[in-house]
């Protein structure tokens, strides 16, 4: 059997590739140098971010059930509309107690009347007694009765605002500003107060909170912020691509979560355009303080080699200068860092990976010079 010529064509190609990184390095040596583009280094106050993962939840979650029996009559509302406070929802059969409401009252005027002759009836005995006409036990027994027909009307009165309260419960209305839910009950079905049934759900939207939690070693931080201003806190749902939605924080839980090491947290959110959906995972941010003077460079400038972390600088040569850092914290799309970096310095961002120190490099983001013509 013939051996495969695969590993010896394989050294051919390294041996090519090896050669011409050498002619490379060379003509960037004796040439113009390796294109690069850089970035300055800068030094100004970044905030201290904390990034986490939260959850949408409305502030009030009102659970809508029935508190009279009755046939619903009406459904003044659909699935998932916007409503406001005092609002009818639904409307129940109310002619029973309306019924019930004639007759109370009915009885209350039947009752006044006896009142009304019992007590004419105990100022007389009062007169007759007086003049020793009337014994003193049926002037009591006269007392008694108009007390009786008193007493009588107030029950009476008593039991005609619990049938209105009925009659106006048959009218459903919300109970704050909100979105409906889903309706499992329609027109025609009947509901009992005794079944605690759910008619239907109310949910706030707006103001919204949206909770997630930090590990604890953030908390002296937080509660520091806390006793300044509470901290903004920005966030923004998955695939959202605008703006982040800014809130205030509003809520450090009492105790730190003792099996995950973390504390949960609270922001409030202005909603009126309905970004934030309860239950809805979303990425937040919240910078509880801000360092001044950090040192910051361009993320990608930052490379780790086997003795750490580096970046190379673009020296007033034109040489690549290595430079060894430490990263500190990312801060959006750029690295704060310590390490001998001073503000103004180049440091190359595209074309590191090709540099090494004393490697001649030229700038593609250096202006131009234009040449006057005479």
């Amino acid at each position: 059997m013939t051996r495969r010529p695969m590993p010896r064509l394989r050294c051919l190609l390294i041996a090519a590739l090896l050669a011409l990184a050498s002619m490379q390095a060379a003509l960037a040596q004796g040439g113009g140098g390796v294109p690069v583009t850089t970035d300055p280094v800068r030094v100004g106050p970044v905030p201290v971010e904390v990034i986490a993962n939260g959850i949408v939840a409305s502030e009030s979650v009102v659970t809508i059930r029935t508190r009279v029996d009755g046939q619903i009559e009406r459904v003044h509302v659909t699935e998932g509309q916007l409503v406001r406070r005092g609002q009818p929802l639904f409307t129940l059969d109310a002619r029973l107690n309306q019924a019930i409401l004639a007759q109370q009252e009915a009885q209350l005027a039947s009752n006044r009347a006896q009142q009304s002759r019992t007590q004419a009836d105990a100022q007389r005995y009062q007169s007759l007694r007086g003049e020793s006409f009337a014994s003193q036990q049926r002037f009591e027994q006269a007392q008694a009765d108009a007390l009786a027909a008193a007493a009588n009307a107030k029950a009476t009165e008593a039991l005609i605002q619990q049938t209105k309260l009925s009659i106006e419960f048959a009218t459903i209305t919300a109970e704050m500003d909100g979105r409906l839910g889903a309706l499992p009950l329609r027109v025609g079905n009947f509901v009992r107060q005794a079944e605690n049934t759910a008619i239907t759900t109310l949910t706030q939207m707006d103001p919204i909170l949206v909770q997630f939690a930090i590990p604890e070693r953030w908390l002296p931080e937080v509660r520091a912020a806390m006793y300044r201003a509470p901290p903004t806190v920005r966030v923004r749902p998955e695939g959202d691509t605008e703006t982040p939605v800014e809130g205030t924080l509003v809520f450090v839980d009492s105790a730190v979560d003792t099996t995950t090491g973390t504390i949960l947290l609270k922001a409030r959110f202005s909603n009126g355009e309905f970004r934030l959906w309860p239950g809805q995972y979303v990425q937040v941010r919240m910078a509880p303080r801000v360092q001044e003077d950090a040192v910051t460079v361009a993320g990608p400038a930052v490379q780790t080699g086997q003795t750490g972390r580096f970046v190379f600088v673009l020296a007033p040569d034109n040489t690549a200068r290595k430079r060894t850092v430490e990263l500190v914290r990312l801060a959006g799309d750029r690295a704060v860092v310590t390490g001998e970096l001073q503000a103004g310095e180049k440091v190359i961002v595209d074309g590191a990976q090709r540099v090494t120190e004393g490697t001649r490099a030229v700038e593609r983001n250096a202006p131009q010079r234009v040449s006057s013509v005479q």
